[in-house]
C-alpha cells in the first residue's frame, strides 16, 4: 500500500469542515483560496495547514470575489482548486460562479450556511441559501450542488464534487449547514487505491487542431490546461466552439443548451438519494443536511406508534429529483418538510408532488428540528 501525505488514512474524530478539507486534498486537491467566515474558516484552516504539506498552494484573498476568481485561474491552469465559504460570502460568488458555468472550468465551492440575510446569525445554523444555489446567477444554467449530513459525508462529498466537476466542467457546490460543519464524529478515511479520483478529459488532437469548445458529439468539450501549449481561448460572454465571442440568437442557443443538458441528460449519474422505511410510508419526511439526522429518530418512533413513516433524504439537491418525489406523491398521503428557513425546498417538492398529496412545511430558524417536533407533525396530519 503507497503512501501519500494527502490522505490521512485511518479513523479519526473530525468535525465536518476538517472532513471536507480532507476529503478535498485526498481527492487531489492543491489550491485553495478564500476568506475566513464562520461557520466555514475551518476549511480555510485546514487547507493552510495542509496544502504547504503535500506541495500545494493556499492564499487569504481579500474577498470571496477575489477568492472566485483565483479558484477559476487555479482551475484553469490545470489544478484541482476550492474556496468555502459562507451566507454573505456565497452571495459575492455568485457572478463568477456564472463566469465559471460559462467558461465551463471545474472547481468546487463549500457553503457551510448559517442565518441570514445579510450577515444574519454567523454562529448559528441555517438553510437559507438552497434556492440561491439553483438561482443565485443570472441567466439559465444548471446546477450540481451536493447536501451532506454528517463528518463523514463531508468528506466523501468533497471527493464526489471533484469527481463531478472535473467530468462534467462545471463549479459543483457542497450545501452543508453549521451543524454539519462544526460537529465531531468519527471519519473513515481509505487508503489511496480505494478513492476513486476523476480528471478533466483532455484533448486528443495535436495543439494546432485543438478547439476549445468543440464537443464532437459529446455534451462535455475536452479541456486544455492554460500553459500546456494548446490555443485556449475563453469568455463569459456568448462563444462559439472556437471560444470567440458570438453574439448572436443562434450562438446562444446552441451554447446555452448545451450547457443544461449535459447536466439533465445526466441527471441518472448526479442525483442521489436515500431512503428508509418507504415501501408501505403513507407518511414520508423528505429533508437534508441536519434536520434528516432529527427524521430519523422522529420515523423510527411514528413505526414504534402503529404510523408507517419513512424518510427520504436528499444527498443530491440540484438537479433536484423530480422523478422521486413524484413517485412518493403518488404514494403517500402526506409529505413533510423540515426545513431551517421559511420554506425553500418544500416549493420544489410541492412543484414535483403535482398535487398528489399534502405536502406540510415545518419551518425552523437557527437551530435545528427536535425528532420529537418531527414526530409530533407527522402524528396531526391530516388523515
Amino acid at each position: 500500500m503507497s503512501h501519500d501525505p494527502a490522505i490521512r488514512t485511518g479513523e479519526h474524530f473530525l468535525n465536518g469542515d476538517e472532513a471536507c478539507a480532507e476529503g478535498a486534498l485526498a481527492c487531489g486537491c492543491r489550491f485553495f483560496a478564500g476568506y475566513p467566515i464562520t461557520p466555514a474558516t475551518e476549511i480555510a484552516e485546514t487547507m493552510s495547514r495542509r496544502l504547504p504539506e503535500v506541495g500545494g498552494v493556499y492564499i487569504q484573498m481579500e474577498d470571496e470575489l477575489a477568492s472566485m476568481n483565483a479558484i477559476l485561474g487555479a482551475s484553469s491552469a490545470g489544478v484541482k482548486a476550492m474556496t468555502s465559504t459562507s451566507g454573505p460570502g456565497f452571495s459575492l460568488m455568485m457572478e463568477n460562479i456564472g463566469l465559471g458555468i460559462m467558461m465551463e472550468i471545474p472547481c468546487v465551492v463549500v457553503n457551510i450556511q448559517r442565518g441570514g440575510p445579510s450577515t444574519g446569525l454567523p454562529t448559528m445554523v441555517g438553510q437559507q441559501d438552497m434556492m440561491q444555489a439553483r438561482w443565485g446567477s443570472h441567466g439559465d444554467y444548471e446546477m450540481i450542488a451536493l447536501c451532506p449530513w454528517s463528518p463523514q459525508e463531508m468528506f466523501d462529498f468533497a471527493i464526489r464534487a471533484f469527481n463531478l466537476s472535473e467530468k462534467y466542467r462545471i463549479p459543483v457546490l457542497i450545501m452543508a449547514d453549521e451543524v454539519v460543519g462544526h460537529m465531531t464524529e468519527k471519519v473513515v478515511i481509505p487508503p489511496k487505491e480505494e478513492i476513486i479520483r476523476l480528471y478533466r478529459k483532455k484533448p486528443q488532437v495535436p495543439s494546432n487542431e485543438y478547439i476549445m469548445y468543440e464537443t464532437n458529439g459529446s455534451l462535455v468539450p475536452p479541456m486544455a490546461n492554460a500553459g500546456d501549449g494548446y490555443k485556449v481561448i475563453t469568455t463569459g460572454l456568448t462563444h462559439n466552439e472556437q471560444g470567440y465571442p458570438d453574439m448572436t440568437a443562434e450562438a446562444h442557443e446552441k451554447l446555452i443548451t448545451r450547457l443544461c443538458n449535459k447536466i439533465l441528460l445526466n441527471k441518472a449519474d448526479i442525483v442521489e438519494v436515500e431512503e428508509r422505511e418507504l415501501s408501505d410510508a403513507e407518511v414520508v419526511v423528505v429533508a437534508y443536511g441536519s434536520p434528516a439526522r432529527s427524521a430519523v429518530l422522529a420515523i423510527k418512533k411514528a413505526r414504534e406508534q402503529g404510523i408507517k413513516a419513512g424518510l427520504l433524504r436528499l444527498r443530491t439537491v440540484w438537479p433536484f429529483p423530480e422523478a422521486e418525489i413524484l413517485k412518493l406523491a403518488k404514494q403517500a398521503k402526506t409529505i413533510i418538510v423540515p426545513e431551517i428557513n421559511k420554506g425553500q425546498i418544500v416549493r420544489e417538492i410541492e412543484r414535483c408532488a403535482k398535487g398528489n398529496c399534502e405536502v406540510i412545511l415545518i419551518s425552523k430558524l437557527a437551530l435545528i428540528h427536535t425528532p420529537d417536533e418531527i414526530l409530533e407533525v407527522i402524528k396531526n396530519r391530516r388523515l
